[in-house]
């Protein structure tokens, strides 16, 4: 398995906790995901707050792929964003699995 090193920040911080993994296996998309952290009256929408999460990943994907280019960067977030409404507009795959 080829598993992508733990941000130090998140060693340091003994609160810290890992919301999203996702590996290619079998040649398919798996998906390990902590939901329902906001469920406890912490006046957070978790919908929202996901929201927030992948926006935040796009951002970091674009910046990975052009660190040193801003305009190279911003072209990759919006074929990112163009790429996520194509795969929810209309699905290359079925989602398969369940919730442990």
């Amino acid at each position: 398995m080829n598993e992508r090193p733990i941000p130090a920040a998140a060693q340091r911080d003994a609160a810290s906790l890992e919301m999203l993994r996702v590996w290619i296996a079998e040649k398919q998309l798996h998906c390990s995901l902590k939901i329902g952290m906001y469920r406890d009256g912490l006046g957070i929408d978790e919908e929202v707050a996901w929201g927030t999460i992948l926006a935040d990943s796009a951002r970091h994907i674009a910046r990975a792929l052009h660190p040193e280019d801003a305009n190279a960067e911003a072209a990759a977030l919006q074929k990112i964003l163009h790429g996520l409404n194509q795969e929810l507009d209309a699905p290359t795959s079925d989602i398969n699995g369940g919730f442990v």
